[in-house]
């Protein structure tokens, strides 16, 4: 299995709290870092985490209200008084860039780093894409321009079959083009079929990552079978009127939203400070997809074990 951690920094909403963090959360793949959303207390989370800053390249800011990016200019600050080299690349509407690019400008004048503002908006689009992985936009519905990410693998490598590999005299060059689907032909012109040899690659894992949101159906259809999905629970059913009122969800909503999609696992998230015990969520979201688990600050996910 190749590497693919997701480990949640802050799952609070609106404020910080002595028991929650806003917003941010970092994906760990194949030993590159992406931030997700950069909430106050990002940066020592990442400390309590052992996350190293140096392997931080990306950063994907949701939308611009202040518990999703009041942490950017610390971090960013934090990193080049480091050292920290190469390109640090923010993924963000573009009022954000023009504001944190004046602020940065000011206060991190000299960086090591060079910091890139790639301007993103509420169009479904793919906005970075590797031999690894793409990562694209879901268009929200909040009470300002917002999104979510879809973090999606590539089809991955097939795995090599040593045993069928030395019965048929395979040559070590030959490997690669074995993980990628080739047959093998031996010096006497016999072709061996790519499955003799080899067995099937692992599956390619998809992770949403939707907040902040009131209940939508285009949501539904956009994280439609994902492998993990983290959808924003700011209320409990007492509170429908108000998470209407404030386009946010319910944690019922978002495993009304886990079930439709067809999802496989449901990640609940941005709680409101008015709970003291989120279980009344998490119970709330199991009637309705029993494959939900709460959220945390501190928490590790191998996004590979379903």
């Amino acid at each position: 299995m190749t590497e693919l951690d997701l480990n949640i920094l802050g799952c609070g909403s609106a404020t910080s709290t002595l028991r929650h963090l806003p917003s941010s959360q970092v994906i760990n793949v194949r030993g590159h870092l992406m931030m997700i959303d950069c909430g106050e207390g990002a940066q020592l989370e990442m400390r309590r985490m052992r996350l190293k800053f140096s392997r931080l390249n990306h950063i994907f800011i949701s939308h611009l209200h202040g518990d999703h990016c009041f942490g950017l200019p610390g971090l960013l600050s934090t990193m080049a008084l480091q050292g920290k080299g190469g390109t640090v690349t923010v993924h963000i509407f573009k009022e954000g860039a023009e504001q944190f690019g004046r602020l940065l400008d000011y206060f991190c004048r000299e960086r090591p780093y060079e910091l890139k503002f790639n301007i993103i908006d509420t169009h479904k689009a793919v906005i970075y894409e590797d031999d690894a992985i793409t990562v694209s936009t879901i268009p929200l519905t909040h009470r300002l321009p917002c999104v979510g990410f879809l973090f999606r693998e590539k089809p991955k490598l097939r795995h090599i079959n040593p045993v069928a590999c030395r019965n048929h005299d395979v040559p070590k060059h030959f490997m690669n083009s074995l993980r990628q689907g080739a047959d093998f032909v031996t010096p006497t012109g016999i072709v061996i079929p790519n499955k003799e040899l080899t067995t099937e690659p692992d599956p390619e894992i998809s992770y949403a990552y939707c907040s902040d949101t009131k209940y939508s159906k285009r949501v539904i259809k956009a994280v439609e079978g994902v492998d993990w999905l983290y959808h924003e629970s700011t209320y409990g059913d007492e509170n429908l009127k108000n998470a209407v009122k404030r386009y946010h969800s319910t944690a019922r909503q978002a495993a009304m939203v886990a079930r439709e999609a067809g999802v496989k696992r449901l990640i609940l998230g941005h709680y409101s400070n008015r709970y003291d015990d989120e279980n009344i969520l998490l119970r709330q979201a199991q009637e309705e997809f029993p494959a939900t688990i709460l959220g945390n600050e501190g928490m590790k996910i191998d996004l590979n074990k379903l």
